[in-house]
C-alpha cells in the first residue's frame, strides 16, 4: 500500500523550473528523509503535499500528487480538507500566543468541535503522543510562549497530531533546537511512525541516517536517488549521492 506519491512532477516559479520530473512514493508507517544542498527543491517538494506552494503567485505544477489514493490537486478538492488531513511542522517552533491547551485544541475548534470532553481527551492524547504531557499536564493554562523552544516544537507536533492527520510533513524540525531537544524530537519521530507516515526535510545527514527508513537525495531540482536509507548511505547507486554524503560538495 502506498500512502502518498508524486508522479512526473515539474514545478515552476514563473520561468524558473524548480523541480524536474520527480517520481517518489511513500509507504505507510515509514519515515522518508529528503536531503540535498540548500536551494535544491526539498522544501518545495515537501510543500506540494499540503498545497502550501499554492500561496506563491507564480507557482505552477505539472504531474500528479496523491495522498490515500486521492489526487489532491484535482479541481473538486477542497484545499482546507487537504490541510486538515496533513500535519505540518516548520523549522522554527510557531506556537500560537494562546495557552498550551488552546494550541492543541485549535484545530478541533476550527473544525467545529467544542465538546469539552472530546477536547480534553484529544489534548491529553496528542500531548502524550508528542512526549510532552508529563512536562505540561499541570500547566495547561500557561502560555505556550513561556515554555522552552524544544517544548514549543513538541507542542507544534501535538497540535498537528490533534486533527489525526494521515501524513506528517516536517521541514527541518530540529534545526533551531539544542542537541538535547533535537534528540527528543528524533525519539518522537521514531515513535510516531508506528501510527503515521512522515516526510522530513533535513540538512543533517547524521539525523537522516538515524531516523529515516528511506532517503531521497535532491540536487538542482532533480531527484538523484531514492532508496532505503541504509543502502543510500553505505552503497549509493549514484556517484553524486556518494560525493554529497561523504562531504565532497554541498
Amino acid at each position: 500500500m502506498i500512502q502518498a506519491s508524486a508522479k512526473n512532477i515539474n514545478v515552476w516559479y514563473g520561468d524558473f523550473l524548480a523541480l524536474k520530473e520527480i517520481n517518489m512514493s511513500f509507504e505507510p508507517n515509514s519515515v522518508t528523509a529528503l536531503i540535498g544542498p540548500s536551494g535544491c527543491g526539498k522544501s518545495t517538494f515537501l510543500r506540494l503535499f499540503n498545497r502550501m506552494n499554492d500561496l506563491i503567485s507564480n507557482f505552477k505544477l505539472e504531474g500528479k500528487i496523491t495522498v490515500n489514493d486521492k489526487d489532491i490537486y484535482a479541481k473538486d478538492v477542497k484545499i482546507d480538507e487537504i490541510r486538515k488531513s496533513i500535519g505540518m511542522v516548520f523549522q522554527k517552533p510557531n506556537p500560537f500566543p494562546k495557552s498550551i491547551y488552546e494550541n492543541v485544541a485549535y484545530g478541533l475548534r476550527v473544525n467545529g468541535v467544542n465538546d469539552r470532553r472530546t477536547l480534553d481527551e484529544t489534548v491529553e492524547r496528542s500531548l502524550k503522543q508528542a512526549a510532552l504531557w508529563d512536562e505540561v499536564k499541570d500547566n495547561l493554562k500557561k502560555s505556550a510562549m513561556s515554555i522552552s523552544g524544544g517544548q514549543q516544537q513538541r507542542l507544534c507536533i501535538a497540535r498537528a497530531l490533534a486533527v489525526e492527520p494521515s501524513l506528517i510533513l516536517m521541514d527541518e524540525p530540529a534545526s533551531a533546537l539544542d542537541p538535547i531537544s533535537t534528540a527528543k524530537i528524533e525519539e518522537l519521530i521514531f515513535e510516531l511512525k508506528k501510527e503515521f507516515t512522515i516526510i522530513i526535510v533535513t540538512h543533517n545527514l547524521q539525523q537522516a541516517g538515524r531516523i529515516s527508513d528511506y532517503t531521497g537525495f535532491f540536487y538542482l531540482g532533480e531527484l538523484i536517488e531514492h532508496d532505503k536509507t541504509q543502502k543510500m548511505f553505505l552503497n549509493p547507486s549514484q556517484e553524486r549521492t556518494q560525493n554529497y554524503i561523504t562531504g565532497r560538495f554541498g
